[in-house]
């Protein structure tokens, strides 16, 4: 019933509001319109200009000033001067059209001063005791030749202006409500089923009104009992989420073990070369399977929500230079150098964040590059700031990947993709990992080409102040 009130209450109030800046953007048009034509000074001051432009020579001829033929000349108006008692012109422009009269009566005089002379829209101006007449081109102006109005009316227009807005009003609203009465009855229902949702409670919406095909899809989507359905697929989460923590548990133990046993038989300078490398893969497979099971895992728990969280303030600097350290200690052959990109005022770039956890994404983007470029790269690493925002980059000059598989991963970052190299399938769960871990802070996980050719991830997480 809420929705349904404040879906009225929005509709009243945009159409009044509507309505209010309809007759304020009218009445500045309004406004806009008078002041052009106020600032236009019309053809009437055009008149008065060339009157006073025009000046008597003493022997029965006329001169016309620059302004006044400028006048002329932008309006494409011509002139004539009627003589007060003769009613025959004393001057006229060069410009003048044949068929102008050079006589007038008062008669013609009085109508050309009210419209037109030969279809030419008329202005006058007064010349002494004579008559100056400015023709402007045809259709130029529009000239009111009975403009004569009520002044009762003119009183009382603003009255009728209010009250024909009032019943447009009323109209509207009458129109409105009869038009919406059906729809409003259909979504009723509707509403208060996907309120019930929350509340796990049963939903049964009835399959009738305007509605009905929209309660059709719903019973059948919500399977008439909404509430159980949703009770039921958290429990198949949950499940998912413990069977996937039980499974990852009961590997780790027997790889452990495995692992134990590889490294020794590795270790063993008493069997022979051949027998030590076997050993070796198997460890190698093996810590590679169990580093799998770890991230399996993890992704799981940040899926779910099940991951707890230790967020502290983290200095982001030292938290991405001490993984880089821990990486080129491991290093022995130098295969993979890290380049330090950092400016100085990026020592107070902090977040509040899990500091296990945004060092693990680190480490995974390091990780992958050293994976995907087995014949050794440079990676090149760094901090900086944007605003609110602090972000982690990380990139190196290696084989890069290809447009195809770029977009794939910023789709599915977990999907299944084959190595060049070796031809082994892969998964993408380290980058999976990387984009989970900032969107449980807050941010988010951007891959693309990098300057150097080869792969860029920036991760992105709220700074604190």
């Amino acid at each position: 019933m809420k929705s349904i009130l404040k879906l009225i209450k929005r509709f009243i109030v945009t159409m009044l509001f509507s309505l209010v800046l309809l007759l304020f953007l009218n009445f500045f048009l309004l406004l806009l319109i008078s002041y052009k034509q106020a600032a236009n000074h019309g053809a009437w001051s055009s008149a008065d200009t060339v009157a006073s432009a025009l000046t008597e020579n003493g022997d029965g001829t006329y001169r016309l000033s620059a302004q006044g033929e400028d006048i002329l000349s932008r309006t494409n108006a011509w002139a004539i001067l009627v003589d007060n008692e003769t009613g025959y012109i004393l001057w006229n422009s060069s410009n003048l059209p044949e068929g102008i009269p050079t006589q007038y009566s008062a008669a013609s005089i009085a109508m050309a001063v009210r419209g037109y002379i030969n279809d030419y829209p008329i202005t006058t101006s007064g010349y002494g005791d004579d008559l100056i007449m400015l023709g402007f081109p045809k259709k130029s102006y529009w000239k009111l030749i009975s403009n004569t109005f009520d002044y009762d009316f003119i009183r009382n227009f603003p009255k009728t202006v209010l009250l024909f807005l009032s019943c447009n009003l009323i109209l509207i609203f009458f129109v409105y409500m009869v038009v919406t009465s059906g729809v409003l009855r259909s979504v009723k229902p509707v509403i208060q089923g996907i309120e019930a949702l929350p509340a796990e409670r049963d939903v049964y919406v009835k399959e009738k009104g305007l509605l009905s095909d929209l309660a059709v899809s719903i019973n059948k989507s919500c399977g008439k009992t909404p509430g159980i359905r949703i009770i039921s697929f958290r429990k198949k989460e949950t499940a998912r989420a413990n069977w996937i923590a039980g499974v990852s548990h009961d590997i780790r133990t027997p790889l452990s073990m495995v692992l134990g046993y590889a490294s020794q038989i590795e270790e063993n300078r008493d069997l022979p070369e051949r027998e030590r490398k076997k050993a070796r893969i198997i460890r190698q497979q093996s810590l590679r399977m169990k580093n799998l099971v770890n991230d399996l895992n993890l992704a799981s728990k940040l899926e779910y929500n099940v991951q707890p969280l230790h967020m502290d303030t983290v200095n982001l600097v030292s938290l991405v230079r001490q993984t880089a350290v821990d990486f080129l200690n491991l290093d022995l052959e130098g295969k993979y150098p890290i380049e330090w990109v950092a400016g100085e005022d990026m020592q107070n770039c902090c977040a509040k964040a899990d500091k296990g956890l945004l060092k693990r994404a680190v480490s995974n983007l390091i990780t992958n590059s050293q994976v995907h470029n087995p014949d050794g790269c440079t990676l090149f690493m760094s901090v900086g700031r944007t605003e609110k925002m602090c972000r982690i980059v990380v990139e190196d000059n290696g084989t890069g990947i290809t447009d195809e598989e770029l977009e794939k991963i910023r789709k599915a970052p977990h999907y299944m993709v084959c190595d060049r190299e070796t031809g082994n399938q892969r998964h993408g769960l380290g980058l999976m990992l990387v984009r989970q871990i900032a969107e449980v802070h807050g941010g988010d996980m951007e891959v693309s080409h990098g300057k150097a050719g080869g792969f860029r991830v920036v991760i992105r997480v709220p700074g604190t102040e």
